[in-house]
Parts: structure tokens; sequence; C-alpha cells
């Protein structure tokens, strides 16, 4: 593999810890998945990093700017803002802030693909994200076919069921699997899903095969909307690839008032859990009351892709300078 020139100092926290080679890739992936984007006529957008509202979502912690705002966690609200205003379908590669996320998947700073498309469900949403993923380079042309499977079904897989086990039978299923959880959570049924969910059934899946999980339970919806039915489930879906999560879709909610429930719900539960409040965003409410269009919308997590196509075993690796460098 091409790498830099050797330093000539023992410290070496200067330098990029992605090599070249890896990052002559990355810029050509960006080429790349630009030009896929032009031949489907679907704009590239830019929207502002700073703003004066922050995420409510409870696993996620915005990073303040002091007398500033906050550093967005996507550009998803202000995406939907374009949207709202008639852009059509819109695409954009944002650098996105987490406060906290540090690890072997994670950097506190990273690339989000983001894309919107007007009057597209998010079933044919899911095969456009795989259908981009070949596109790319991925290899996975030459892989088994997408494996599909309903959030109930691949809960299942490892024994529990999504519609009715509550908390006490969800802990006794991560402690029967020696998984290690925080006892704050021991009452969050929602919670204990999601340690289910990537503990449990992700490290399931096959690392060489693509797997969508899709339909998940309404209060896992996050943006998504509600199809309503025997068994209501959030039109909420999720690319699992190479062994870890690589994209996050919705058929987006398009009611305010709904919209504006969430927001608060989230807000009551980051105040139990003594999580920082979190604003917001009026902006995207008065957006949803003037109008979104039907559309489906996914973000998926560039530098993971980057690391599927290249073999590369960490984040850093295909990162010029990661948290610690940087």
């Amino acid at each position: 593999m091409t790498t830099f020139p050797a330093s000539r100092t023992e410290s070496s926290l200067w330098r990029p810890s992605a090599s070249l080679e890896l990052l002559k890739l990355r810029a050509r992936l960006l080429a790349r998945i630009r030009q896929w984007f032009a031949e489907r006529d679907v704009l590239e957008v830019e929207t502002p990093a700073l703003s004066r509202f922050a995420a409510t979502d409870v696993n996620i912690e915005s990073q303040e700017v002091a007398g500033e705002g906050w550093l967005h966690t996507s550009p998803e609200f202000p995406m939907k803002r374009l949207l709202a205003a008639g852009s059509g379908d819109i695409f954009q590669f944002a650098r996105v802030f987490r406060k906290g996320e540090s690890g072997r998947r994670h950097n506190p700073e990273f690339t989000l693909l983001e894309w919107y498309r007007a009057g597209m469900g998010y079933r044919a949403l899911m095969d456009e994200v795989v259908d981009l993923c070949v596109a790319a380079g991925t290899g996975l042309a030459d892989w088994r076919p997408a494996r599909k499977l309903t959030y109930a079904e691949a809960m299942a897989s490892v024994g529990v069921d999504s519609g009715r086990d509550g908390p006490e039978e969800l802990a006794a299923r991560l402690d029967a699997a020696g998984v290690d959880w925080p006892g704050s959570a021991v009452d969050d049924r929602e919670v204990l899903m999601d340690l289910v969910l990537s503990a449990l059934v992700e490290p399931s899946f096959d690392p060489a095969q693509p797997t969508l999980v899709y339909d998940f339970p309404p209060a896992q919806a996050a943006l998504a909307a509600i199809r309503p039915g025997r068994i209501p489930v959030a039109e909420r879906f999720e690319l699992f690839l190479g062994g870890m999560e690589l994209a996050n879709g919705f058929g987006e909610l398009t009611d305010a008032s709904e919209q504006r429930r969430r927001f608060e719900h989230d807000r009551m539960r980051r105040a139990a859990r003594g999580q920082p409040d979190a604003p917001a965003d009026e902006f995207l409410l008065a957006a949803l009351e003037h109008g979104l269009p039907a559309c489906s919308g996914v973000a998926l997590g560039f530098d993971r892709l980057v690391m599927v196509i290249a073999g590369a075993p960490d984040l850093a690796s295909v990162l010029a300078f990661p948290s610690g460098r940087a």
C-alpha cells in the first residue's frame, strides 16, 4: 500500500493516519457517487454545519459551540426545509459532529452521504441504497443478493418477541448472552431493544452479505412515518454491510404536530436520564407545517463505505486526521 514519506521525527501524530492510496480512493468514490446522482438528476446541495437547534434524540449528543449554537449531527433538517421549498430530489456529502463518539467505527467528526427522493417509497429507496453501493465498488455485485428481514423477524432470530417482550425479558436475554448493559436502562424498553439489536442481532448477520432490516416498531420510528394497520410499523430501514450498520433510512414523517410531539417526548426522556436539554428545530416544524412532499430519505456513513471497499480495519485508516490527530 502506498504511504506518505517516513517522518524524520519520533512524534508522528502530525502525519495523516490514512495512506495516500486510501485518500485517493476516497476522492475517486466522491467523484463516482456524484456522477451516479448526476445521471439520476439528483441535485447536490450544501447546508450549514452550525445551527441554533440541537438533536433531541437521546442516543445522540450535539457538540455545542459557546455563544453560537450547535454543530449539526446530520443535515437532515435543513435538507427537509429545502424539500418543503420545492427543491426536488437532493443529496449532500456533509461533515457532521457527534459528541463522545469514538472507537473503531466511530469518530466525533465524520462524513454522511444523505439523500432524499420525492415521491419514492422507502422500500424502493432500500433497493436504491444497495444499487449505489454496487456502483461505488463495494463488490456487492459479486456477493449474494441482499437479505431482507422485518425488524420483528430480525429480533425473533435471537429469541426476542419485539411485540410482547418487556424490559424484564429483554434484560434477561442480554444477561444470558453475557452482554454488559447499564443498570440505568433496567426500565427503559426502548434502550434495551436498541441494545438487543446492536449487541445480539447485528453480530449475527453474515458480513459478506448485505442485510436490510425494515418496518421498525413505532417506538423506534425516529423521524419515520408510521404505517397504520393491525400491527402499526415505522417506515424505517437500516442497511448492514461488512459486519456493521452502514445506512439508516425513512419513509419521511410529514406531519408537523406529530413531529413536535416526538421532539417533546425525546426532551422528556433526556430530562429523565439526566442528559442536557436540546432545543427542538422550530424551522423544521415550520417547514412541515408549510408542507413537506411525500418522500423517503437515507443517511449513509461514507467513511464506513470506504472501510468496506478498502477492507480497512477501522475508521482511522480511511481518515486523514481522526480524533487525536485533528
